[in-house]
């Protein structure tokens, strides 16, 4: 079976390995017909994404075709075509019992702590595939980035009536925006990459944008709102630095969710955080209801996915193309590699 394998930091092979088609009784054989490469594959490219271990296939962010169900499988059969929800728990521990399956103890995200969707098939089990009638491979390989927006915005609790400011805007922050967006909620993006800057006004309906960086953020952010502060913060940075400043941008009784991820401490201000009541929010992947609700506003057209895929490669020329996606010039928003 054709496959792509990350062999060590910075060197991607290809190879033809042995993959055995015999199914459990709960799993499905899948054609992996589009994989989006996402930022966490960067990091294991660079060799930056924390635990992880070479050689390792990556792809976590799937479209495929159920090509053969097992025995127990009801849900699902030949030719249907489904998203991949890829935090795999193998141990029904208290955060899966209580809904938390993004965040279990003994959570495998397939595609990074283990082999994953760079290959011709898979097989997983019935209960991690998302099935949709209307959605093409496109838009089912993007409902994993945009579930983590997703799941961001319904953590923050976005309602109409908040102004919301997104901190960041690579895809995971990209997708914050459109979530808190679609709730109808006054939405700016911050941002200090001009490319993506200039992608967030020409290609995104936001209701504006601020070039960061600069020593007069806080004047430009309440110009934005009116002369207010927001009331929901969204950093999708895992910048240190942001993730210490944007405290300093809250409103009184504003949620800031730290979407993005930082390996390490970070402080602020207690008397600042206390004096405006603020309410400090992680937020990690994506559950099984933020899957649910992508794929059905994205089948209801409430989500438009055009503007996300800017870059393509098929599967036997995508080890040429990655490194250059890495480079900030080639603008890189979201790759796809078709099989």
């Amino acid at each position: 079976m054709k496959t792509i394998v990350l062999e060590k930091p910075g060197k991607l092979a290809y190879a033809d390995r042995h993959f055995d088609l015999r199914l459990r009784p709960d799993e499905v054989l899948l054609k992996v017909r589009r994989i989006g490469i996402c930022g966490s594959d960067y990091h294991a490219f660079a060799g930056s994404q924390p635990n992880m271990k070479y050689p390792i296939i990556l792809g976590h962010e799937l479209g495929v075709e159920v090509e053969e169900v097992g025995k127990n499988v009801a849900n699902l059969k030949e030719g249907d075509r489904c998203a991949v929800e890829p935090y795999l728990n193998p141990v029904a521990d208290q955060a899966v019992k209580n809904g938390f399956t993004n965040c279990g103890d003994h959570l495998s995200v397939f595609g990074l702590h283990e082999d994953g969707g760079l290959r011709e098939k898979i097989k997983l089990p019935a209960k991690y595939l998302h099935k949709s009638d209307k959605l093409n491979f496109d838009e089912l390989a993007l409902v994993e980035s945009l579930g983590i927006g997703c799941h961001a915005a319904n953590r923050a609790q976005v309602k109409s009536s908040d102004l919301v400011l997104v901190v960041g805007a690579g895809p995971i922050g990209l997708a914050s925006a459109v979530f808190a967006k679609a709730k109808g909620a006054k939405t700016v993006v911050l941002e200090i990459n001009k490319a993506r800057l200039s992608f967030c006004k020409h290609k995104m309906a936001f209701d504006g944008t601020i070039e960061g960086g600069g020593s007069d953020e806080l004047s430009k952010i309440k110009n934005s709102f009116g002369g207010n502060l927001p009331t929901v913060i969204l950093d999708a940075t895992g910048n240190k630095t942001s993730m210490q400043h944007v405290i300093k941008y809250a409103s009184p009784g504003a949620r800031i969710v730290y979407v993005g991820f930082f390996l390490g401490d970070f402080s602020f201000s207690d008397p600042y955080f206390h004096t405006k009541e603020l309410s400090l929010i992680a937020s990690r992947n994506a559950t099984t209801s933020d899957f649910r609700q992508v794929i059905k506003m994205m089948e209801e057209g409430e989500i438009d996915t055009r503007p996300w895929i800017t870059h393509r490669a098929p599967f036997d020329k995508m080890a040429t193309y990655f490194n250059d996606w890495l480079k900030p010039k080639s603008g890189v928003i979201k790759a796809m590699v078709s099989l």
